[in-house]
């Protein structure tokens, strides 16, 4: 874990509710794929936790949707800004020595899975994106996909009902009811291959106070800490 202040290069409205934040600092390290950090932003006690979408050199991409006061605060952050901000926070994604993973990301949940389809690609696989969204104004960073790898957005729909013929892995992220369909979906998966990314409300963001918790089957993870990545058999779904 790093704690270091960044300068905002860039903050750009892609949609209604969904901003793209780039941050640099050139002694940041290299984050591991499905981190988080934890941005401090001025007038407001907690921070706030934001998956990585994209590492490069120093700039962290993060893609944040506004929905209280202290992301309508970040919305307005310009370039030239400095930015407190915890970096390294988590457990990622395990990348499985497989050819075709899935990667299913609805909403909020889509933009971890962009630094992943990058490293992917690197180590030789071939992803598939498959991008659910509540409505065509909410859709964003298709294009960005679709330059990557092979690419489907599903609108007003359930991404499950949309899933390829072929794939050997899935890794996820977003709203819990789309995680649960996932994994009653694809049970012929190998223990191991399914690995969901899990959305919670956090306070410390490092495992101190045990704000944000997930039921498993060795008992109580704290999202923060043991997570945000959890496979399929750890959940326990209450």
């Amino acid at each position: 874990m790093q704690i270091l202040d960044f300068t905002v290069t860039e903050n750009t409205q892609l949609t209604r509710d969904i901003w793209r934040v780039r941050l640099h600092n050139p002694q940041a390290e290299k984050p591991t794929i499905g981190q988080f950090v934890n941005l401090k932003i001025d007038g407001f006690y907690l921070r706030r936790p934001i998956s990585i979408c994209d590492w490069e050199n120093g700039t962290y991409t993060l893609i944040y949707r506004v929905v209280g006061q202290g992301t309508e605060m970040l919305a307005q952050a310009q370039p030239g800004q400095v930015i407190n901000m915890l970096t390294g926070l988590g457990n990622g994604f395990s990348v499985q020595p497989t050819q075709q993973p899935l990667l299913i990301g609805g909403g909020a949940g889509v933009p971890p899975l962009y630094y992943l389809a990058k490293e992917l690609i690197a180590a030789g696989q071939r992803p598939i994106a498959l991008l659910g969204f509540a409505h065509d104004g909410d859709v964003f960073y298709a294009d960005e996909f679709a330059a990557l790898c092979e690419t489907k957005v599903v609108v007003g729909g359930y991404v499950t009902d949309e899933l390829p013929a072929d794939y050997d892995a899935i890794y996820a992220c977003g709203p819990l009811p789309m995680l649960r369909a996932i994994c009653n979906t694809a049970k012929e998966l190998p223990p191991g291959h399914v690995q969901l990314s899990l959305e919670a409300r956090m306070a410390c963001g490092f495992g101190a106070c045990m704000a944000c918790t997930c039921r498993t089957v060795k008992g109580y993870k704290r999202i923060c800490k043991d997570g945000p990545v959890l496979t399929r058999e750890e959940i326990v779904w209450g």
